[in-house]
């Protein structure tokens, strides 16, 4: 039986179809098209900022040491919820590595993983990254809540929700960087 060159073209496109959605192939053009298509964060206005009510959310960093989120009160805060499967979690990391190296000593940056820490460990031995990730030992605070991940979220040093951005962005924009100074000239 000989195939038609339309038929084998059809096979063709099944097979990359197959390879996209169930193999690690697909994984990192995921990845590469996420990193390709993000945009900036956009700032709330000030008018539509939600306060958090209350920092009393327990963590735990990846050595099992207890953490208050109420230690990073009156700080400029970045929470960023991912996950090591998630392609546009990934997609965004890099950008938030590079944030996160050049603002570590006057920003919180808190990395909440929604994964296995076994996982999370050797992902971040893999790529080099040495940021601070927790998991959550108790309910997320209702202004920090996402049906979806990414979720990265920065606080200014009163608690107001400044950013809030669903889906991967870039980082590392000069405009994160401005937004990030002002808030940290702020007073309380």
């Amino acid at each position: 039986m000989k195939l038609s060159k339309e038929q084998i073209g059809n096979v063709v496109w099944i097979v990359v179809i197959l390879l996209i959605l169930f193999t690690p192939i697909g994984f990192h053009l995921k990845v590469f098209v996420g990193k390709l298509f993000s945009g900036t964060a956009d700032v709330i206005a000030v008018e539509d900022r939600e306060m958090l009510e209350s920092y009393n959310w327990q963590l735990q960093d990846m050595k099992g040491n207890p953490v208050n989120f109420k230690s990073f009160e009156n700080e400029v805060v970045l929470v960023n919820f991912w996950a090591t499967w998630c392609p546009p979690c990934v997609a965004e990391m890099p950008s938030l590595a590079r944030l996160h190296s050049d603002y570590k000593d006057r920003v919180i940056f808190a990395f909440v993983a929604s994964d296995e820490k076994i996982k999370v460990s050797k992902f971040l031995d893999k790529k080099g990254y040495s940021f601070p990730v927790y998991f959550e030992n108790t309910k997320t605070p209702d202004v920090l809540v996402s049906s979806s991940i990414p979720a990265t979220y920065i606080l200014d040093k009163k608690g107001k929700v400044v950013v809030k951005e669903i889906g991967a962005a870039k980082w590392d924009a000069q405009s994160t960087r401005d937004l990030l100074d002002q808030l940290l000239a702020e007073d309380q």
